[in-house]
C-alpha cells in the first residue's frame, strides 16, 4: 500500500468527534497540573503522561479523564484551552471541528456559565481570525452525573446559548445511563434547533443505539460501532442516512475492541452505513486525526481517491452551513486533483 501520509497530512478535513478537555497537549496538562500540585493526582511531568494516559478498561479511562476534566478551574483555562486546541486542528488542515463541550463539568468547579460560554467564544474568534479554522460546539451531557448534570447542560445551552453552538451531545459510560431518561432534555434542545448527537453503542450493545435513534432523535451517533453486530440497525442507519462518528484508536484504547485489526470499521462501510473518522481525545490516546485517517485507510485499503472521500463525507454530515460545505468539498477536490497528478 502506497504512503498516505503526506496526502492526507496536506488534505483539507473536518472533525466532528473530538472532546474539548480530552484534546488537551500534553505540555499543557502538566502546566495544568504543575499549578494545581498537591490537588490532583494527574503527573506534572509530559513524559509521565503516556503511562498515566494507559486505559485498563472504559471505567478507567473515564476516571481519569476527569481528573483531567478538574485541572480546568477559571475561565482562563478555559479559553486558553479551546484556543490551542483549535491551532492544533488548523496545523492538521482541519478547515472545520465541532468541538464536544462539558459546561457542567466547569460550571460545578465554581466557573460561572456565562463566564464559560463567553471564553469559549472568544477562543473561537481567534482562531477563525488566526488560522481560519473555524470551530463549532456540542453542548455534553455527562450521564455519569445524571439528570441534575442533564438540567444544568440544557439551561446553559438555552439561556446562554453561545453563537457556534450547534448541537446537544451526552457522554460518559454508557453501562447503567439508560438513554431514554434524557429524552425531555434532547426534546427541548431540539426544539430550540439544536441537533442530536449522543455517544452510544461504544461500550455497550446495538440497543444502547437504538435508543438513542428512538429516545433522543439521534441524527448521528458518537462511535455507534456496536451496531456492526446488528444486521437490521446497519441496514436502518444506511436507510434513514443516519452518521456514525467513528474513532478507531480510541476504541482500541478503551478496550471497546480488542484490536484494530478486529476494528468493525470495514463491516459497517461494507453494510452501507455512513461513518466518518474522527480522533475522540486524541492526546490521551496518542494519536491524531491525521492518524486516524491512516487507520482508516489502512483497515479499508484506500488509496488517496478513497482517503479524499472519507473527508468529503465529514464535510456532508458535518452541521456547517451548505456554502460552507460546497466550498469545502471544492477545496477537497481541487488538492486532490493537484496531488494525485
Amino acid at each position: 500500500m502506497r504512503d498516505l501520509t503526506a496526502f492526507v497530512a496536506g488534505l483539507p478535513k473536518v472533525e466532528l468527534h473530538v472532546h474539548h478537555v480530552g484534546s488537551a497537549a500534553p505540555a499543557t496538562v502538566a502546566r495544568l497540573a504543575e499549578r494545581h500540585a498537591g490537588s490532583t493526582p494527574v503527573p506534572a511531568d509530559p513524559l509521565l503522561l503516556a503511562e498515566y494516559f494507559t486505559f485498563t478498561d472504559f471505567a478507567h479511562f473515564i476516571e481519569v479523564y476527569l481528573s483531567v476534566v478538574d485541572l480546568i478551574r477559571d475561565a482562563e483555562d478555559v479559553a486558553t484551552l479551546t484556543y490551542d486546541i483549535g491551532a492544533g486542528l488548523a496545523a492538521q488542515n482541519v478547515r472545520y471541528a465541532e468541538l464536544t463541550l462539558t459546561p457542567y463539568s466547569s460550571i460545578t468547579r465554581g466557573i460561572p456559565a456565562e463566564a464559560y460560554c463567553e471564553a469559549v467564544e472568544d477562543a473561537r474568534a481567534r482562531v477563525a481570525r488566526d488560522h481560519g479554522t473555524e470551530l463549532r460546539w456540542c453542548f455534553d451531557i455527562p450521564g455519569e452525573a445524571g439528570l441534575p448534570s442533564a438540567d444544568v447542560t440544557l439551561e446553559t445551552a438555552l439561556k446562554h446559548r453561545p453563537d457556534g453552538l450547534v448541537s446537544f451531545g451526552l457522554g460518559g459510560p454508557e453501562r447503567g445511563v439508560p438513554r431514554e431518561q434524557f429524552a425531555p432534555h434532547f426534546a427541548q434542545a431540539r426544539a430550540a434547533g439544536l441537533h442530536s448527537v449522543p455517544h452510544a453503542g461504544e461500550s455497550t450493545g446495538p440497543e444502547t443505539v437504538w435508543d438513542a435513534l428512538h429516545h433522543l432523535g439521534a441524527e448521528r451517533i458518537g462511535h455507534g460501532i456496536a451496531s456492526a453486530s446488528d444486521p437490521r440497525l446497519m441496514a436502518h442507519l444506511a436507510e434513514h442516512d443516519i452518521a456514525l462518528e467513528v474513532c478507531p484508536t480510541s476504541n482500541v484504547c478503551t478496550h471497546s475492541v480488542p484490536s484494530l485489526a478486529e476494528h468493525p470499521l470495514p463491516a459497517l462501510i461494507a453494510a452501507g452505513v455512513p461513518v466518518t473518522i474522527n480522533s475522540d481525545d486524541p492526546p490521551m490516546f496518542s494519536t491524531t486525526l491525521n492518524q486516524e485517517y491512516l487507520v482508516a485507510a489502512a483497515l479499508l485499503g484506500l488509496d488517496e481517491h478513497g482517503v479524499a472521500d472519507l473527508s468529503r463525507t465529514g464535510v456532508r454530515y458535518s452541521f456547517l452551513d451548505e456554502s460552507g460545505k460546497a466550498a469545502l468539498l471544492a477545496e477537497i477536490d481541487t488538492y486532490t486533483e493537484a496531488a494525485t497528478k
